[in-house]
């Protein structure tokens, strides 16, 4: 699992056009190569004011005029994990601009192991099936004149993947700009090992290749980031750079984790993501109800 599974030679270096959703500090991005007119969509956000339980696409909306004022055509809809921070817009995509859903096979560990902390029912299906493609380590799919090229990546959570289109690498959670480090690892199904080495993979990518964040939380209050590269990345990357070892990392990484609180849209991000951005089932009379499982990460 450490070598690169696929050659890196003939490099492409694809348009990427960043969104920012200030509320939950993520990143979204429409990538393509210039001079076509076929499209990705990584990690959309639906918006979410919590204490009022009102949902709203004025962030995706963005997205969707951007594609259509460029008359380019969606053609993949990209989530790098299942988001603990925010809901996904893919179905709004989907239904204004069509394109297929794109998750990692491991999607059905997570519908498993969440499934039963919110006590889902045999109607909900943990084989993934909600999404349109599930992808493993060595996929790729094509997008035009370029290669949209997948590595397992987990340790943030079992399904985690990188994706790597011509020069850009879209890493999700696994990676944050090198004065933010690393994803965290207490999640159901995580582990800092596994997360070491899957990063250990990203970085033996070639050093010029152009990285993407995920989010960006502007540490020591500098202004917002969202490229790197994985030179960059080896060294000075405050978690991971060239000098850390494995078992530092580990030591670092779960004394951290003891210190963090949950995400703030956990719970109604996780219910979401798991059905590829849709709500739960309405009841009878057509409401909506997200689960507040108690004591569910303690």
């Amino acid at each position: 699992m450490n070598s690169i599974p696929f050659d890196l030679q003939s490099t492409l270096y694809p348009e990427v056009v960043p969104f920012y959703d200030e509320d939950t500090n993520t990143f979204s991005y429409v990538v393509y190569q210039s001079g076509d007119t076929r499209c990705a969509v990584i990690d959309s956000v639906l918006d979410l004011d919590y204490p009022s339980g009102t949902v709203s696409t004025t962030g995706v909306q963005r997205i969707i005029d951007y594609i259509k004022k460029h008359k380019l055509t969606l053609e993949w809809i990209i989530e790098t994990h299942v988001h603990a921070d925010h809901l996904s817009a893919a179905p709004i995509l989907q239904e204004q601009l069509g394109g297929k859903l794109v998750i990692g096979q491991n999607i059905r560990v997570v519908q498993d192991t969440f499934g039963k902390i919110f006590n889902e029912g045999s109607e909900f299906k943990r084989d993934g099936s909600q999404f349109d493609v599930l992808v493993k380590d060595g996929d790729e799919l094509p997008m035009g004149p370029l290669l949209i090229k997948v590595l397992h990546t987990p340790g943030h959570t079992p399904a985690c993947m990188t994706y790597i289109i011509g020069d850009a690498v879209f890493v999700g959670d696994t990676l944050f700009m090198p004065d933010g480090g690393t994803a965290r690892v207490d999640f159901p199904g995580g582990d800092a090992r596994t997360l070491f080495q899957s990063i250990k993979r990203v970085l033996s990518l070639p050093e010029s290749f152009r990285l993407f964040m995920c989010h960006d939380y502007c540490p020591n209050g500098r202004a917002l980031e969202y490229q790197t590269t994985v030179g960059a990345e080896k060294k000075s990357n405050i978690h991971v750079n060239d000098k850390v070892n494995e078992d530092e990392f580990v030591a670092m990484r779960e004394a951290r984790d003891a210190t963090l609180g949950m995400p703030r849209l956990i719970l109604p991000s996780l219910q979401v993501n798991m059905r590829a951005g849709h709500m739960p089932p309405a009841d009878d009379d057509g409401k909506v109800f997200l689960k507040l499982p108690v004591n569910a990460f303690v």
